[in-house]
């Protein structure tokens, strides 16, 4: 398996422990590359997986990989279509790709919308069946997905306010608790207003044909 943009190599160590994999990660940030090691220690599975700190742009594997995925960082790529001609070049045939991305749950009523999601206009994604429609116009078909749910999205986002606050109460005297206060005081809120509402994730396995 290649990830690019593998971040702290969760996906990559649990799947090495849970199913026997041999597996990269590529990323950008150090300290993410330092954490994927530790956790490949933690779970025993050094031998199976390597982490290798780096520009996954334009990155393509020396050996054909049965799955390349980019789980949320499509921009290495310029975007959905070029991240899946970049994963593509790595793969050997009848490999999967795995690309995951936000979409529209619903579509904002205006620009000022989009942007409490976080995105920079309406036209950064598209509708769920837009977007699965154009996986087959890059020709892919769409073999499995998983998408998260409101609950799952509650999950996610509220540990990062969990991790906040216990930041917060260590650090109250760091040069930055000002800044993670005013966040942790207003995310909750933006996240109920925009986010939740109108922003979707998945995670879509394709079969380039």
């Amino acid at each position: 398996m290649l990830d690019l943009g593998s971040g702290s190599g969760e996906m990559l160590c649990t799947w090495a422990r849970d199913h026997g994999i041999l597996g990269t990660g590529i990323d950008m940030s150090q300290l993410f590359t330092e954490q994927a090691k530790l956790r490949a220690a933690e779970l025993g599975v050094t031998h199976q997986v390597t982490f290798i700190h780096g520009d996954a742009a334009g990155y393509v594997s020396d050996e054909k990989v049965g799955v390349a995925a980019c789980v949320g960082a499509t921009w290495i790529g310029g975007g959905v279509a070029g991240t899946i001609e970049l994963l593509a070049r790595s793969l050997r045939t009848g490999g999967i790709i795995l690309i995951g991305e936000p979409y529209w749950r619903q579509l904002p009523p205006t620009e000022d919308v989009a942007k409490g999601c976080l995105a920079n206009s309406i036209s950064d994604f598209l509708m769920l069946p837009e977007l699965l429609a154009s996986f087959g116009h890059l020709g892919c078909d769409v073999v499995e997905m998983v998408l998260a749910d409101q609950d799952g999205w509650d999950r996610y986002e509220a540990a990062k306010w969990l991790t906040m606050r216990r930041w917060l109460d260590a650090n109250s005297d760091d040069e930055l608790a000002k800044d993670v206060r005013a966040q942790l005081t207003s995310e909750p809120g933006r996240y109920a207003a925009y986010t939740r509402e109108y922003l979707g994730w998945g995670v879509f396995a394709l079969m380039p044909r």
